[in-house]
């Protein structure tokens, strides 16, 4: 058994979600979820298929983050997982029809911050344990900080 990390692309200005799902069908139904729930948004999706041809399928809008995308799901080639990157929006604005989608069985992470997808090597072949996102914490927020924290949300339109 072989545990790896294996780092994401996060292109500049963009968000990636990773999970993990079951069904070829996937690719097509998280390009309609992520369409509808916010059509200005620019995404590309990559699903690792694991069985049958076993191929990364693709799709999305933008070609740029459909590329990253592709290159992550390869980089992790593990069954099953997909990845989405997006611009023009934030992983809120769709984590909950994501997780609505009846194929998908997980979200491991959805974040702007760096991402290191730990994968585990077995002879059947590979899988996901978790995911590293971000750093850890410098410290313990500060009531200036709550304030900061406080105007970030307001100003950004996710708090009145």
């Amino acid at each position: 058994m072989t545990l790896s990390p294996v780092k994401m692309h996060i292109p500049d200005e963009a968000n990636i979600i990773v999970g993990q799902t079951h069904f070829i069908k996937t690719v097509e139904d998280l390009y309609e979820v992520l369409v509808t729930s916010a059509p200005t948004m620019k995404f590309g999706i990559a699903f690792c298929e694991a069985s049958q041809e076993r191929l990364i399928r693709w799709d999305g809008n933008d070609k740029e983050l459909i590329d990253a995308a592709v290159a992550n799901a390869q980089a992790i080639a593990a069954g099953h997982v997909f990845v989405i990157l997006l611009r023009n929006g934030f992983p809120i604005n769709v984590l909950n029809a994501i997780k609505s989608c009846p194929e998908v069985c997980t979200i491991f992470c959805a974040t702007a911050n760096p991402v290191e997808v730990i994968v585990i090597e077995r002879e059947l072949g590979r899988g996901v344990v978790g995911v590293v996102d971000g750093l850890s914490p410098a410290g313990v927020e500060t009531e200036e900080h709550q304030k900061v924290r406080k105007e970030f949300l307001r100003k950004i339109g996710y708090k009145r």
